[in-house]
This record gives C-alpha cells, sequence and structure tokens, in this order.
C-alpha cells in the first residue's frame, strides 16, 4: 500500500508538473500539442492505485490466513507485473519519439511566428512559452528572411546564430523530456521489484498456510 501511494504520488506529481503542462496543454491553431507522454504517466497512476487496493487485499487475506485472497493477490500482482512490463517497454520504443514529437511541434510553432500575418496566429505566443519554459531564447529572424526599413527589402540574416539557438532549443526540450522519462522508468523499476518480492512472499505464506496443521 506504501508502494502504490508513492507512485500514484509521484505520478500525479508528473501529471501536473508545471513544466509540462505548460508545453504539453499548447494549441497552435487547431493542433494540440503531442501528449503522448502522458500515456505512460497515466499507466503510472492506474497501477499506484491499483496496488493500494491489492495491498490492502493482500493484508486483509494474510491476517485471515485465507488462500483464496492470497491467490487473488497474486493473481491480481501478475497482472499489474505484466502491465509494467509493457509500460516499460513502451517508454523505452517511444523515448525519443515523445521529445522528437514536441520539438516538431515547437518547429512548426516557430515558421509561424515568422509569417508576416502571425498576429493572425498564435505562433508567438507558443514560442514565448516554450522559451519561458525551457529557458532558451531563439530570435524570431535568423536564418528567416524579414523586411528591413521602410522599403520592404528583404535580407537573409546569419544562418549560423540561428542554427546554433535551434539547437539550443532543442536540446533543452530533450532534457526536459529525458528527465520525465527517466524518473518515470525508476519508478516503473521499484514497482517492479516489489512487486516481485510481493509474489514470492504471498506464494510462501499461501503454501505455509496450506501446509500448517490448522488444514
Amino acid at each position: 500500500q506504501l508502494a502504490g501511494g508513492i507512485i500514484l504520488g509521484v505520478a500525479l506529481w508528473l501529471r501536473h508538473d508545471t513544466q509540462t503542462t505548460s508545453i504539453l496543454y499548447l494549441q497552435l491553431g487547431d493542433k494540440q500539442a503531442p501528449n503522448t507522454f502522458y500515456v505512460g504517466i497515466y499507466i503510472l497512476i492506474a497501477v499506484g492505485a491499483v496496488m493500494m487496493f491489492v495491498g490492502f487485499l493482500g493484508c486483509y487475506g494474510a491476517i485471515q490466513e485465507s488462500q483464496c485472497l492470497l491467490g487473488t493477490f497474486f493473481t491480481c500482482l501478475v497482472i499489474l507485473f505484466a502491465c509494467e512490463v509493457a509500460a516499460g517497454i513502451w517508454g523505452f520504443v517511444n523515448k525519443d519519439q515523445i521529445a522528437k514529437d514536441v520539438k516538431q511541434f515547437y518547429d512548426q510553432a516557430f515558421q509561424q511566428a515568422l509569417m508576416a500575418d502571425s498576429d493572425a496566429n498564435n505562433g508567438k505566443a507558443v514560442v514565448k512559452t516554450f522559451h519561458e519554459t525551457v529557458r532558451c531564447q531563439r530570435n524570431l529572424g535568423p536564418p528567416f528572411l524579414y523586411a528591413q526599413g521602410g522599403k520592404g527589402g528583404k535580407q537573409i540574416c546569419d544562418h549560423s546564430v540561428s542554427v546554433l539557438q535551434n539547437l539550443s532549443c532543442h536540446k533543452k526540450i530533450d532534457e526536459l523530456f529525458s528527465g520525465k522519462l527517466y524518473l518515470i522508468g525508476i519508478a516503473a523499476i521499484v514497482v517492479a521489484v516489489i512487486m516481485i518480492f510481493e509474489m514470492i512472499l504471498s506464494m510462501v505464506l499461501c503454501c505455509g498456510i496450506r501446509n500448517s496443521s490448522v488444514y
């Protein structure tokens, strides 16, 4: 129950973390920011809540020395363990894709912010939110064309400056989501280890009850 409460608390903290929510709740026109990141968190929330209930079931079964309840406890643990393994595999497969999708969303917002009619969309607001959240800065100029002077002439700005700024923002986005996914991975490993010990101990206790003289 304690482990389930800890996992649930960590998952809820990740779910409502201001850094991720400020980015993943963004909307660029009719397009919503990619929220695949939340799939792993929702799995952790479900597992934590179920673990708290299953923990109560295991405690009650041990107190009552009920083989039926302990068997149910073991079965629930096997199912939860399978879910944890599936979530771990999903996270490993999608860990790079999540950050990639967010960076693509940022690049699209940045492109819209450079448009002449950018006031008609919220591209600048989205870019500003990204910059404030991940603490990076990228000028709305290089290497794109911009109007210069009152004559409406065009000029290409220094390309290398913009490339470095772009890489800096992309790196910050990678660091943000890699750190969060790292926490999810640690939580999943902790849960998996606890579940293995719980399954072993529940079977030992169940066999001890079955072989006791009382029955």
